[in-house]
């Protein structure tokens, strides 16, 4: 039953992604990218308060849409929505400290708000500029990057894992799986470079790919200690078969700031 709920969650997310990265217009792909980063972040704040942290979902989700809107509204630097966003979230915090018990946690609980909103509302967002400033064959290699890297570093390490290489955070993932990941994201590099970027030499979309391919593989373990730490399998149950938003995000968060900063100063772009 979980084979056949992961199979028709993914080809709903499958399409859905399909259809906004193919025909959104800059608009709805901004909205739709608001109301993944809003789910991811709640789902990321409840895995702080099972650990009895307080983070607070108001200014977190406001500080990480002004974020966003820096990416979207024509004037809106992203230093003068950190400035502002922080400003606000500080004076939340300024008017809700009310008590001294209050007061003794706002630390802890302003650092894990601010964190959240950054974490996610800041990195996801980037795949904004990359689908509208060099086009969709650039947002194709990247996921077909991240995709194949994942299934080869999940194959692989099943298949021949002996090392763990983050036994704390993720004690399956292993050095053989983290190795057949790279493998597996070349290959797919080079692959989808054929098809999508023909114009960028294959030797620069394989290191691309491999570069990529070790962003996403900070960002998953890390989300792995967020949830080892609140001692939970998956951040939510929000996706039948898949955990949550979170989950499925995990590789993105820094792999996509990553390769848009690549094809902005590496490849400046090329096509």
């Amino acid at each position: 039953m979980n084979l056949v709920k992961r199979f028709w969650t993914a080809l709903v997310l499958l399409t859905f992604l399909f259809v906004v990265l193919q025909y959104a217009s800059r608009t709805v792909m901004y909205l739709v990218l608001q109301a993944v980063v809003i789910a991811a972040l709640v789902e990321f704040y409840n895995l702080a308060r099972r650990r009895r942290l307080q983070p607070k979902n108001g200014p977190g989700i406001f500080l990480a849409l002004l974020l966003g809107a820096s990416f979207f509204v024509s004037g809106l630097s992203l230093e003068i929505a950190l400035f502002f966003g922080l400003a606000g979230v500080g004076l939340y915090y300024l008017i809700a400290s009310r008590t001294l018990e209050a007061a003794v946690r706002v630390t802890e609980s302003i650092a894990l708000t601010v964190f959240g909103a950054v974490y996610i509302g800041f990195t996801l967002n980037f795949l904004l500029p990359i689908r509208f400033e060099y086009g969709r064959a650039y947002l194709y290699f990247l996921l077909a990057v991240i995709f194949l890297g994942d299934t080869g570093a999940f194959f692989i390490g099943k298949l021949i894992g002996r090392h763990r290489m983050t036994p704390i955070a993720s004690p399956h993932k292993t050095w053989e799986g983290a190795g057949g990941g790279l493998l597996f994201a070349g290959l797919g590099a080079w692959a989808a470079q054929a098809v999508f970027l023909p114009l960028v030499p294959p030797g620069e979309a394989v290191a691309a790919g491999l570069a990529v391919s070790v962003a996403a593989q900070i960002g998953d373990p890390l989300e792995s200690l967020f949830k080892r730490a609140a001692g939970v399998k998956d951040s939510s149950n929000a996706l039948p078969g898949h955990g949550g938003f979170l989950d499925r995000l995990d590789s993105l968060l820094f792999a996509v700031p990553f390769f848009y900063f690549f094809v902005r100063f590496v490849w400046k772009p090329v096509g």
